[in-house]
């Protein structure tokens, strides 16, 4: 396949999840932290959206867990291969100000938007309490990365392997008790957000969610990523993807996301079958 877009390096960082960096000055040179980028592979292919994780250069890096037929799809890619269609950045960049103390929280893959957003408060003149949490030691992503990143960086796993024994919810309220908390960024599953954002609300602490609707054209033109904020619907590409979390509606995203599960489990399997059978056909030849 020839594409526009090189892809420079390719690999996975824990289980299901994988990183890639893309040659892609367009983006890189212009992205944010907090923005975006979709993808489509080749010109059959679906376009997903990815959040820019990292820049260097004429180069950025996304993060993703093989979950459909295409995140599957683009795993199995590999530095010098190509991607077709790569657009952007999209999306309102986070919102940058010198808050005071800030504490940025991740759950499982969503740690990956984290280190841009970490740098860039830094540079703004901000204290960056990192927070990453996992079910288990296995899944933790960018420790070194966030360590660099932050002043301070705690680790969570749900089962103990790694860090506190807990979740990062506990963490989050460890930190809020000890000192004061200007601005919160919750990043991770719609539950995760959902739960983890009910910590800073009696405390009235500004928090950031990034949400990660269905989403199609990136442009507000298909309102596919449409959201509940504030009693107001808001398209997560265009007035997003981070909202106000104690504004979103978690429950109708949560329920929006389930929307199409059966049609990616069957575009999965139909994916898995084609690569089964070429990979037969090769073994026979």
């Amino acid at each position: 396949m020839t594409g526009l877009y090189s892809i420079e390096k390719a690999g996975q960082l824990a289980d299901k999840v994988y990183h890639m960096w893309v040659k892609a000055p367009h983006v890189a040179h212009h992205a944010q932290a907090g923005q975006f980028v979709i993808f489509r592979i080749d010109e059959k292919g679906e376009r997903i959206p990815l959040t820019i994780s990292a820049v260097d250069g004429d180069s950025f890096r996304v993060i993703f867990m093989t979950i459909g037929k295409t995140t599957t799809h683009l795993a199995a890619l590999r530095a010098g291969d190509h991607i077709q269609d790569v657009v952007g950045p999209l999306g309102k960049p986070s919102e940058m100000h010198r808050f005071g103390t800030c504490v940025l929280v991740g759950g499982g893959v969503g740690t990956a938007s984290l280190p841009i957003i970490a740098r860039s408060l830094k540079n703004t003149g901000n204290r960056v309490i990192g927070i990453v949490g996992a079910r288990n030691a296995g899944l933790l992503i960018l420790e070194d990365e966030m360590t660099k990143a932050c002043d301070e960086l705690l680790i969570s796993t749900d089962d103990g392997t790694k860090g506190f024994h807990g979740f990062a919810a506990d963490l989050l309220k460890q930190v809020m008790a000890r000192e004061r908390v200007d601005a919160v960024w919750i990043i991770g599953p719609a539950m995760m957000m959902k739960v983890t954002c009910e910590v800073t609300r009696p405390a009235g602490i500004k928090t950031f969610v990034s949400l990660n609707p269905v989403m199609v054209d990136g442009t507000g033109m298909c309102g596919s990523c449409r959201v509940i904020v504030d009693g107001e619907t808001k398209f997560a590409c265009v007035d997003g993807p981070e909202f106000d979390a104690h504004k979103v509606d978690f429950n109708m995203l949560m329920g929006r996301l389930r929307t199409y599960q059966p049609e990616e489990k069957d575009s999965l399997e139909r994916y898995n079958a084609h690569i089964c059978a070429c990979k037969g056909g090769d073994h026979h030849a």
